[in-house]
């Protein structure tokens, strides 16, 4: 089942997937989509973020749902209100022509939007646990007509606390209902709520295979989505002789990118699902002839592409999963040559790329973007070479006799310089460059962080220290303010040191049993977690159900998402390479 069309789904929803650029369906997807458009049992899927999970449930859901119901058919529960809003904005965009609304409903956000909302019909209600807990207590939510309750990441919704409300929402449903539970692991109590709450269910598994990573250099720059193409621009003008293949999520985006880098100059083509039998060969005889240098493609229509001196793989967006990061890099660093590949990564995606880095066991080490002036440094070298080179060649007494004539009437410099000028127009203007704008991407300061455990689970001072530094590979004098209370702790860390904090226990199950977020102070000056101080059973301290869990202040992927700052530069490093 290598096509959407093969897993059994309609041809308006296959219309949408080409329009949104969807060319192949992800394992997830291969095992879960048939299992519910054909199945009638409960789902409980194991698979973690950035597989598609999203579109694994939400297609044959879609597929399913009647219009016009004028009752909540879905609901479905996630632990964050960034996962919140993700997730029912996919499932808008994949919804199509059909007549169905879907609605976010999360703390934080304006209880009246959501009455209004509510109020009017809604069919997919995608929520947090706390702020679905209100509109049930407000009589504002009605559950009883769903046919489908999702659990999306159950295992984070776990180690937020949330699991009491979970079953609380779970024991409002119909028992007609089918669930769908999703999680990137399966730790006993998410297990129990399978066996207590769901019916006959199929457990769908997706198996990590054992990835190794060829003789490449990995590099991550962390950019907003709106400066990718300049920082692709600076990496193709930094390279003394750039050869390589530039990633895309969707033929529409490998189209545009190729199409800007053309209209800059650059020898470019696009290869997607799109492109013919035909027209796919003679662009592929062109890469390898190197008639053009730059190649940009989708996954799909890369399969089968054998070049073996390729000098950069780029991961303009970066890959839904493991596999295919590695399948994508695995192009450069061949024959005993070291390639690169550089992968392009939002403050938003730096959760799947610790996932990425996990399984693939890989070092994908951060570097610093190419500034202009050393863009153009470059630039002039090149030049230099190429000037130097032609000089060596044998000179027509016709172009010689030439050049006295103009060196008559100017000095060799102005003659020289405008030769270059018109010969490398633009080449060495730093204003076709745009500006990179690192606000909200470098950040310093000194974060406060909540740990959700204390004195009475035997943590102490020494003990916290010594599992940051084993843990994190934080420096003992870089952890400071370390508060060890009976239920919960402190501990102040500089910012990037409390970003891999963060990333390294919130995706991976670390064998230290902590819980760690970002503390928060309270209209009282206290600090807490940022989901509340809790006591052992996961409760909130907090008084009243409309401020519980759906504020979700925790980092999500957006606060979560900057990784430890390493102050190596890609040009300082394309440097060295150049010398030696």
């Amino acid at each position: 089942m290598d096509t959407f069309k093969s897993l059994g789904l309609s041809e308006d929803v296959l219309k949408v997937l080409e329009a949104k650029g969807f060319e192949s369906p992800t394992p997830i997807q291969k095992k879960t989509i048939p299992a519910i458009l054909n199945g009638e049992k409960d789902i409980v899927g194991q698979a973690h973020t950035g597989t598609g999970k999203t579109a694994a449930f939400g297609l044959p859901i879609m597929e399913k749902l009647k219009e016009n119901a004028n009752a909540v058919q879905v609901l479905v529960l996630t632990p964050t209100r960034e996962l919140a809003i993700q997730v029912a904005e996919e499932i808008q965009s994949l919804k199509g022509k059909k007549k169905l609304s879907v609605v976010p409903v999360y703390g934080g956000q304006a209880i009246s939007l959501q009455l209004r909302s509510l109020k009017k019909g809604v069919d997919i209600v995608v929520g947090t646990p706390g702020r679905i807990i209100d509109h049930i207590n407000r009589r504002t939510l009605k559950l009883g007509e769903i046919s489908f309750l999702v659990l999306d990441e159950a295992d984070e919704m776990l180690n937020m606390g949330f699991l009491d409300d979970v079953k609380e929402i779970m024991e409002k449903t119909p028992s007609s209902k089918r669930t769908l539970l999703f999680s990137a692991t399966m730790p006993p109590p998410i297990l129990q709520i399978a066996k207590k709450y769901m019916h006959d269910y199929e457990l769908i598994k997706v198996t990590t295979q054992q990835l190794t990573v060829s003789n490449t250099d990995q590099i991550y720059f962390e950019v907003a989505e709106a400066d990718k193409f300049e920082a692709l621009s600076r990496i193709i003008d930094i390279e003394e002789d750039f050869y390589g293949l530039v990633f895309c999520r969707t033929k529409r985006d490998a189209d545009n990118v190729s199409r800007h880098l053309a209209e800059r100059g650059y020898d470019v083509d696009a290869l997607h699902g799109d492109i013919s039998q035909a027209q796919r060969e003679q662009i592929l005889n062109k890469f390898k002839r190197k008639a053009i240098n730059v190649l940009v493609a989708t996954d799909v229509a890369a399969r089968g592409i054998d070049v073996q001196d390729l000098t950069h793989v780029i991961n303009y967006a970066l890959p839904n999963d493991p596999q295919a990061y590695v399948h994508r890099i695995g192009r450069t660093g061949r024959a005993g040559k070291q390639g690169i590949a550089i992968t392009f990564i939002t403050p938003a995606e730096y959760r799947r790329l610790q996932y990425i880095k996990q399984t693939a066991k890989t070092d994908i080490r951060k570097a610093e973007l190419p500034k202009v002036k050393d863009v153009i440094q470059t630039k002039k070298r090149r030049i230099k070479n190429s000037v130097s080179e032609i000089i060596k060649t044998e000179l027509q007494p016709a172009y010689l006799e030439l050049a006295n004539e103009l060196l008559a009437d100017s000095s060799p410099e102005q003659a020289l310089a405008a030769l270059l000028q018109h010969s490398f127009a633009g080449e060495l203007d730093a204003k076709t460059y745009a500006d990179i704008d690192r606000s909200g991407v470098d950040r310093k300061g000194k974060t406060r962080l909540f740990v959700a455990q204390g004195k009475i689970d035997g943590l102490s001072s020494n003990k916290l220290i010594d599992i940051l530094k084993e843990k994190c590979k934080i420096k003992s004098t870089q952890i400071q303010d370390v508060q060890i209370l009976d239920k919960f702790s402190f501990v102040t860390l500089a910012f990037y040191d409390a970003e891999k904090v963060l990333a390294f226990f919130n995706t991976r199950k670390s064998g230290a049993g902590l819980f760690i977020t970002k503390a928060k102070t309270d209209e009282k000056g206290r600090e807490r977690g940022s989901q509340g101080n809790r006591d052992r059973s996961g409760r909130s301290d907090r008084p009243g159900r409309s401020d519980r869990p759906g504020r979700s202040d925790r980092p999500g992927r957006s606060d979560r998402s900057r990784g430890p700052k390493d102050k190596k530069s890609y040009a300082g490093d394309h440097k060295k390479r150049s010398r030696g």
